[in-house]
């Protein structure tokens, strides 16, 4: 594709202009979006993303997650900057006005970064509704705007046990000690074939005098008695506790009997009564 000039060109910045409509041309955007780059108010911006994610899958999803489900998310980012977006192989095509383009390109670059889109899109939705009033728009809108923290992720399990490295020595490890070179630190080498008999059958009888001592123990554990319990007597309880008042019981058999019955209550003598008759009778 070749760009030239005519002699009804009159603006000698439409060469540039002419340049760029070739470039988004070559990243599959539609022609009637892509003549729209010869106005005086418009610009373009290609943003390479190919290189800001190493991982290929990761680099899938980032990008998946930019468009959104069914280009939700891309639409809703054209409609806050009034830029037209193409998410096309490992570039973003992006077309609109200056301002719209700066916003455009910290979306992309933050979702590359693993930060939402969501979060990004919710902060243009309040500017543009603080652009609209007359009053704030002078003002700082950082009380406006949310601050989105990034979460703490646990950290990775350790495993419970951890093999420690030995530090590296270029020197091989020690020999170790042959049969014969211990038997000559203990002089072994140098006594007769019938004392090493003696020895070794003396070291065979105490091995097996300690096993049948742990034999015996095991089986005389079955003819221990259990510890019993010790009786714990009642302590008995006082005489005065034990004596039933049986005069009491009998005031109370008579007044259910009285209930029952439906006779008049058996009027009790007042204790004046009783010592008037004490005194008649001495």
């Amino acid at each position: 594709m070749t760009v030239k000039t005519t002699k009804k060109t009159f603006d000698p910045y439409a060469i540039l202009r002419a340049r760029d409509l070739i470039k988004l041309l070559a990243r599959s955007v539609p022609f009637e979006q892509a003549v729209r780059i010869l106005q005086d108010d418009m610009a373009c911006d290609i943003i390479k993303i190919g290189t800001l994610v190493r991982n290929r899958e990761r680099f899938v999803k980032r990008r998946q997650r930019l468009i959104g489900p069914k280009g939700s998310t891309l639409k809703a980012l054209e409609l806050l900057t009034s830029c037209y977006v193409m998410v096309q192989g490992n570039t973003v095509s992006a077309l609109g006005p200056f301002s719209g383009l700066k916003e455009v390109r910290k979306v992309v670059l933050d979702t590359m970064k693993n930060i939402h889109p969501i979060y990004n899109i919710k902060t243009l939705m309040i500017k543009r509704e603080l652009s609209s009033d007359p009053e704030l728009r002078t003002q700082s809108w950082e009380r406006f705007l949310p601050k989105f923290r990034h979460k703490s992720l646990a950290k990775r399990k350790q495993p419970k046990k951890k093999v420690v490295k030995k530090e590296y020595t270029p020197f091989p490890p020690p020999q170790p000690e042959s049969k014969i070179d211990q038997e000559l630190a203990t002089g072994e080498f140098f006594l007769r074939e019938s004392e090493k008999r003696r020895k070794k059958m003396s070291e065979i009888k105490v091995k097996q005098a300690e096993a049948l001592s742990k034999r015996q123990e095991e089986r005389n554990k079955a003819f221990i008695p259990p510890k019993e319990k010790p009786v714990v007597k009642k302590d008995k309880k006082d005489t005065t506790e034990s004596k039933i008042d049986i005069q009491a019981i009998k005031d109370k058999v008579k007044k259910a009997k009285n209930k029952k019955l439906g006779a008049p209550p058996t009027p009790q003598p007042r204790p004046s009564d009783e010592k008037k008759k004490k005194k008649n009778k001495g």
